[in-house]
C-alpha cells in the first residue's frame, strides 16, 4: 500500500535507472530527474522529471531518453569521437547528429524494444521544436534529416510524423550528392572508427568538407613518417662518427672552437650590457612601464574565464531578421496566442490601476491658506466664530521607475514558454510604458549549439585545460527603454525564429542587463528575469567543473543584491528559482506566467506592507 507522503512516481523512476544502467552496461552510472536538458556526463545521467501524475507523455518521454542516452554511454567512444570531430559549425552538428542516430540504430539491431520508446522521444521532440509545420527544406535543420535519414536506413523502421517530414524534404538533395556513401551504412554501423571515416565523406559529399579540419588519418601517417626520419638522423650530438675522430684527432680545431664559442659569449654579454644602457637612461625616478593586467570579465567573480569574447554579439533584434520576416514571425505570435491574451489584457488592466493610484493627487485640509474647503462649511453655518477651512492640492511622490525583462531564449523554452513570455512582455511594455514607467526588454542565448568558433579555436590551440566560458554569447536588445513601444512591437516575433533559441548562459546575461541598468538616470530600477532552468552550455561543462556556469550566476546575483542599485526579481518557469534569488516565485505551468509578472511588479508598487511580505517571501512556489 502507498503512503500518503510516498512519491507514486519512485518505483518507476527507480526501476528505468536500473534499467538505464543494464543497457549501458555501466552499473556505476548514476542517474537522476531533473527539469533541466537531459544529458550525459560521463558517469551521470540526466533524465526528464517525471510528475506525480506520471501521464503517458512524460513516462515515454523518459524511456525514450533513457535508452538513447544509455545505447550511448555503450556503444559511443568520447575520445574517438572527438578525433575526428570536424572544426566548423554545420559539419560538426553532422557528424554529433549521425553519430547518435548511429548509437540508436546499433541498440534498436540489439534490443528491438528499444526502437518504439525513442520513436516516441524522437516524435516529441520533432513535434516541440515544431519540425511538423515547415514546408521547405530552407527552414529544416539539415543535421537533424541527416540524423533521421541514417536512423532510417540503418534500421529501416517509419519515423514519427514530425520528424518523417523533415527528413523527407532533406531526403532527395542528401541521398543525390551522397548516395554512394550512404549505401555502405550496414558495413560500418558497429565500428564507431569507420562510422566516422564514413560521416566525414558524407559531410563533404553535402558540399562542406572545408569544413572537416585536417583528417586525423593523414596525420597519423605523418607521424609514422616522422619517426622513421628520426632513426636515420644523426644523434643527438650532430656528429657522425666521421666527424667525432676528427675533433679527437685535432687539437688545433678544439682550440679554435673553444675561442669562436668565448668570443660568442662575449658579444652576447656586450649586446646584453647595450640593452641594460638603454634601460638606464630612462628619466631619473620612471621605471619601464609594465602592461596592465587585463580586466576581468567578471566584476562579480574575477575568477571566471572566458575563452574568447571575440565572437560574442550585443545585436538588436531586427538585425537579426529583416522586417518582412518579423512582420511574419509577429502574426504569427499573435495568432498562436489570441485566446491567452483577453487574459493577460485583464491582468495588465489591473496593474495599470494599482499603478496610477499611486500617481493620483492627493488633498492637505484644515490649512489656513489655499482653496475654500466648501466640505467644511457647514460648520462654520453652525458656529460663526468657527474659521473659515482651506485646503490644498499635493503630488503624490512617485519616483521615475525603469523595469528591464530579461528573457532567457534558450531552447528548452521553444514551443508554448517562450510564446507566452513574449506576449506577457508585450502586454507589460504597453501597460507600464501608459504609466510613464519605462520598460526594457532583453533576451539571452548562444550564437551556436555545443560551441561555436570560442571552441573552435580551443580545439586549433591544442584543448588548453581549464578553457572557462566556450561558447559564443549572443544578446538581444528587443526594445531599449526610451524606444516607443509602437516601434518595436514586431521584435518580440522574432523570439518564434526557428533556429534562434539555443543554450543559455545565465551568469554573464545577467551581468549584462545589470550594467545597462545601472547607467540609466532613473531613480528607482528594477529587473524581472524570467528562466526556465540552471545555466546550461554542454562545451564549457564538458570541460570545466560541472557547477562552474551556476556559481557565476550565484556570485553576479549576490553582486546584484548587494550594490542594490537595482531590484531584482524572478520568475521561474517549472524550475525553482528561489534557491539563486532572494525575491522570487516558481510557476508549475507557463499558463501562471502572466499573472506572476503583474502581482510581482504590482508588489513592488505596493504601499502596503502587507502585501509586499505576501509577494516578497510567503508565497515563494505558485502552484495555483
Amino acid at each position: 500500500m502507498t503512503k500518503p507522503n510516498d512519491n507514486p512516481a519512485d518505483p518507476f523512476k527507480k526501476a528505468l535507472a536500473e534499467t538505464a544502467r543494464t543497457m549501458a552496461d555501466d552499473r556505476d552510472l548514476t542517474v537522476s530527474y531533473s527539469v533541466d536538458p537531459p544529458g550525459l556526463s560521463g558517469e551521470a545521467m540526466r533524465l526528464p522529471q517525471i510528475s506525480r501524475r506520471m501521464t503517458r507523455d512524460e513516462v515515454l518521454q523518459a524511456r525514450g531518453t533513457a535508452d538513447a542516452l544509455a545505447l550511448r554511454h555503450r556503444h559511443h567512444d568520447e575520445a574517438l569521437h572527438a578525433r575526428y570531430a570536424p572544426t566548423g559549425q554545420m559539419a560538426r552538428d553532422l557528424y554529433e547528429a549521425m553519430e547518435t542516430a548511429r548509437c540508436e540504430a546499433v541498440g534498436a539491431r540489439a534490443m528491438p524494444g528499444t526502437a518504439g520508446n525513442i520513436d516516441a522521444r524522437i516524435g516529441a521532440d520533432a513535434e516541440r521544436r515544431g519540425y511538423g509545420q515547415i514546408t521547405q527544406a530552407a527552414d529544416a535543420p539539415l543535421a537533424a534529416a541527416a540524423g533521421y535519414l541514417v536512423r532510417h536506413l540503418a534500421t529501416g523502421r517509419t519515423l514519427p510524423k514530425a520528424a518523417d517530414n523533415v527528413m523527407g524534404l532533406w531526403r532527395g538533395f542528401i541521398e543525390e550528392q551522397a548516395a554512394g556513401t550512404l549505401d555502405g551504412i550496414d558495413k560500418v554501423l558497429g565500428d564507431q572508427q569507420a562510422f566516422a571515416r564514413l560521416a566525414r565523406q558524407v559531410i563533404t559529399d553535402l558540399g562542406y568538407g572545408d569544413q572537416l579540419g585536417d583528417d586525423p588519418d593523414n596525420q597519423d601517417d605523418d607521424q609514422g613518417d616522422d619517426a622513421e626520419d628520426d632513426e636515420t638522423a644523426p644523434d643527438s650530438t650532430g656528429q657522425d662518427e666521421d666527424q667525432a675522430d676528427e675533433s679527437e684527432g685535432s687539437p688545433e680545431q678544439s682550440q679554435q672552437d673553444s675561442q669562436d664559442a668565448a668570443q660568442a659569449e662575449v658579444s652576447a654579454d656586450e649586446m646584453a650590457d647595450g640593452e641594460l644602457a638603454e634601460d638606464a637612461e630612462l628619466p631619473e625616478g620612471e621605471a619601464p612601464a609594465e602592461p596592465p593586467p587585463p580586466p576581468p570579465h567578471s566584476d562579480a567573480d574575477p575568477g571566471y574565464a572566458v575563452y574568447a569574447t571575440e565572437f560574442d554579439e550585443e545585436i538588436k533584434a531586427e538585425d537579426l531578421a529583416d522586417p518582412a520576416e518579423l512582420e511574419r514571425l509577429r502574426a504569427y505570435l499573435d495568432q498562436q496566442l489570441e485566446p491567452l491574451k483577453g487574459a493577460v489584457s485583464r491582468l495588465a488592466n489591473k496593474l495599470q490601476r494599482r499603478l496610477q493610484a499611486q500617481q493620483n493627487r492627493s488633498w492637505e485640509f484644515d490649512l489656513e491658506e489655499g482653496t475654500l474647503d466648501a466640505g467644511r462649511l457647514a460648520r462654520v453655518v453652525a458656529n460663526p466664530t468657527t474659521p473659515l477651512s482651506f485646503k490644498q492640492e499635493k503630488d503624490t511622490e512617485f519616483r521615475d521607475t525603469v523595469v528591464t525583462l530579461l528573457l532567457d531564449n534558450s531552447g528548452s523554452m521553444r514551443g508554448r514558454p517562450i510564446s507566452i513570455a513574449a506576449i506577457c512582455a508585450d502586454v507589460l511594455a504597453q501597460t507600464l510604458e501608459r504609466c510613464q514607467v519605462k520598460v526594457e526588454i532583453l533576451g539571452f542565448t548562444t550564437r551556436a549549439w555545443k560551441g561555436g568558433q570560442s571552441r573552435e579555436r580551443w580545439l586549433a590551440a591544442g584543448r588548453p585545460q581549464m578553457p572557462g566560458r566556450l561558447n559564443d554569447l549572443r544578446h538581444i536588445i528587443y526594445k531599449g527603454a526610451d524606444a516607443p513601444w509602437r516601434r518595436v512591437r514586431d521584435n518580440l516575433g522574432l523570439m518564434m525564429k526557428e533556429g534562434l533559441l539555443k543554450e543559455n548562459i545565465d551568469g554573464e546575461a545577467l551581468e549584462w542587463a545589470h550594467r545597462r541598468m545601472v547607467v540609466r538616470p532613473e531613480a528607482r530600477k528594477i529587473l524581472m528575469v524570467i528562466s526556465d532552468g540552471a545555466p546550461v552550455d554542454d562545451s564549457t561543462l564538458s570541460v570545466n567543473p560541472a557547477n562552474y556556469l551556476e556559481k557565476h550566476l550565484r556570485d553576479v546575483i549576490a553582486m546584484v543584491e548587494r550594490r542594490k542599485a537595482v531590484e531584482l526579481i524572478a520568475i521561474g518557469i517549472g524550475h525553482d528559482v528561489t534557491r539563486y534569488y532572494q525575491r522570487a516565485v516558481t510557476i508549475t505551468d507557463v499558463e501562471q506566467l502572466a499573472g506572476a509578472m503583474t502581482e510581482q511588479l504590482a508588489s513592488l508598487f505596493d504601499n502596503d506592507p502587507r502585501a509586499k511580505a505576501r509577494f516578497r517571501g510567503i508565497n515563494r512556489v505558485m502552484g495555483r
